[in-house]
């Protein structure tokens, strides 16, 4: 009992001392933002200000790239989902030397590096004298962001029982309807999280981005860009914006996910 009591105790000093490393730095960053100071830093404490809020708001080239950044996000996630869900699918229902030679494929612009990836995908379509752009930078980060989401959705069609499309088909339902209204409402989940990484990948990309955005500014190239040139707390501003987003949103679904499942508990209890 005593040596659990032990363990239990370290456990919760590493959880403390992992949780303490991961949000300190935001803390700091987001202090940063409210410190009346020429440079980001939270030491030595000048004052509390607004003043990096309305610099970020007067900011045209910022709100230009954040732009670029979220269409950018958007095209990659209409494509990358589709194109992952149907290779997880295939991947799932092939055997032998085929599947892993598709698997690999698939997997292997993951292990490659982002500018690698940017390099090559401006040489390609250089080719066929297609000119740098956002329009490439979506291709490229497809082409390695649609294989999380087949491994996403490979591994909830895990759980899939093969049985009910059998069944299905031995009811006379054609294959699209099977894939309509059996396959595709189990693998919504997983079609759900895909998306959501594939957003969140792609805005946070920058080796890619970089070789292939032509003259256009993305977030990542700008921060990158004020780095060089002279970062202010205006980059702080924005990044504190983002967390508190972030944050609201998780709070957001932690609750309509505990009401779902008290409305689901009291339906499920006789005479509630």
């Amino acid at each position: 009992m005593k040596g659990k009591r032990s363990w239990n105790w370290l456990f919760h000093v590493y959880m403390g001392m992992f949780l303490l490393y991961m949000l300190l730095p935001l803390v700091v960053m987001g202090g940063a933002a409210l410190n009346n100071s020429r440079f980001p830093s939270v030491y030595p404490w000048v004052g509390f200000t607004d003043r990096w809020f309305v610099d970020l708001l007067d900011d045209g080239r910022m709100w230009s790239s954040f732009r670029n950044t979220l269409l950018v996000a958007i095209a990659v996630v209409i494509l990358a989902v589709p194109i992952g869900t149907a290779a997880a699918i295939l991947v799932n229902g092939l055997r032998g030397p085929l599947r892993s030679a598709l698997y690999g494929l698939m997997v292997a612009p993951i292990l490659t590096p982002g500018a690698v990836i940017g390099i090559s995908t401006l040489l390609f379509w250089n080719k066929f004298e297609v000119p740098a752009g956002l329009h490439l930078s979506v291709l490229g980060q497809t082409s390695y962001i649609a294989a999380f989401v087949m491994l996403l959705v490979l591994a909830r069609l895990q759980s899939f029982d093969r049985d009910l499309e059998e069944a299905a088909l031995d009811l006379g339902a054609s294959h699209p309807q099977v894939i309509r209204r059996i396959l595709l409402p189990h693998l919504y989940p997983a079609i759900g999280a895909g998306a959501a990484i594939a957003f969140f990948q792609s805005i946070e990309n920058f080796n890619t981005t970089l070789f292939t955005r032509g003259t256009y500014d993305t977030l990542t190239v700008y921060v990158f860009s004020k780095v060089r040139s002279g970062i202010t707390p205006t980059i702080n501003a924005l990044a504190l914006i983002l967390i508190a987003i972030t944050v609201l949103g998780v709070i957001w679904y932690e609750i309509s996910r505990r009401r779902s499942a008290r409305r689901f508990a009291n339906l499920a209890t006789p005479g509630a």
